[in-house]
């Protein structure tokens, strides 16, 4: 990769961990389903009249918009909000890689490899680690909420395997502009008009930016450099970065909103920085085309948001995760 190549692929792991802590921030101003509805509403408009229209038939972009932005979105936004913390909330939806395997295997009949069993056991074994020191400092709800978004992110990587959209920034725009009905609607239900037209009466600048920052910032700045990478750059290069968002994640949480980071919580963070120096020391050792496990033409990112950022690329017939 070219230096300001790897500059971009670091960029967006910055703006995706970061995201974490903007939505704290913006926790602050608006109910939680409210502020999901108001970032995918953001996020779609106007870019939907600038992408073309869906290249995959409309029962993937619902599906997923429904797994992914109403469920996944939904659960995370309403964990932070009842204690979760950003930084910890950016390194345990790192286990929706384990769910998407696991899906993987009860829904597209794949089989794991025994390092990919075993990857998933330690991933586990962290998660359940980060559970007993969260337990001890905050409350165990908010986690549940944010692993059972891991989950629903996983239905949507297989959705979104299924789908195997050729464009992964036009896909995600689509998406968008799935949830917003749902999740107001759910807003006005549980959380009711009266504090959503409460956040809306008092927008500040602040809250303003906070919007703009998840929709535009780590939806469409992220997933599209990030898709201009993968069509520049084989997947196994570009998707190490991606073990920075925690990093950034918990780095900018703690400097921005004084969040402790706990010796427990650190420990689970993966090695990143040597993690990506390794894996590019070991590409550009091996073989021209050895690292491109997938056809170019058949890859697909996966992944958030969106809040998070972590992929996996889908080809024909498997599901590789890489974050």
């Amino acid at each position: 990769m070219r230096p300001a190549h790897v500059l971009l692929a670091v960029l967006v792991a910055a703006v995706w961990g970061v995201n974490f802590t903007v939505i704290e921030v913006g926790l602050g101003h608006f109910p939680p389903l409210l502020f999901s509805a108001l970032r995918f509403l953001v996020a779609a408009l106007p870019a939907v009249f600038l992408v073309g229209p869906p290249k995959v038939a409309w029962k993937w972009i619902v599906g997923v918009g429904l797994a992914l932005g109403v469920a996944k979105f939904g659960l995370l936004f309403i964990g932070m909000d009842v204690g979760m913390p950003g930084g910890l909330s950016s390194l345990v939806l790192q286990i929706q890689a384990v769910f998407t395997a696991l899906f993987a295997v009860a829904l597209l009949g794949e089989r794991p490899t025994r390092v990919r069993v075993a990857g998933m056991a330690v991933a586990l074994a962290g998660i359940g680690v980060a559970a007993v020191d969260e337990g001890a400092s905050g409350p165990l709800t908010g986690f549940a909420l944010v692993v059972a978004a891991a989950a629903c992110w996983g239905v949507s990587n297989i959705l979104t395997r299924k789908a195997s959209p050729p464009d992964s920034l036009n896909f995600m725009i689509w998406v968008s502009t799935v949830p917003v009905l749902p999740l107001l609607a759910l807003s006005l239900l549980l959380e009711g008009w009266s504090a959503d037209l409460a956040a809306l009466r008092s927008l500040d600048w602040s809250g303003a930016g906070t919007v703009l920052y998840v929709a535009w910032g780590a939806t469409v700045f992220g997933f599209g450099a990030w898709g201009w990478l993968l069509h520049r750059h084989p997947a196994s290069t570009v998707a190490p970065f991606s073990l920075l968002v925690p990093v950034f994640g918990m780095t900018s949480a703690a400097l921005f909103l004084g969040e402790s980071i706990t010796p427990l919580r650190w420990s689970r963070v993966p090695r990143a920085p040597e993690g990506v120096v390794q894996r590019r020391s070991r590409l550009q050792g091996a073989p021209q085309g050895a690292e491109r496990t997938v056809p170019r033409a058949h890859r697909t990112v996966l992944g958030r948001d969106q809040s998070a950022g972590f992929a996996c690329v889908v080809g024909p017939g498997r599901v590789d995760l890489l974050g």
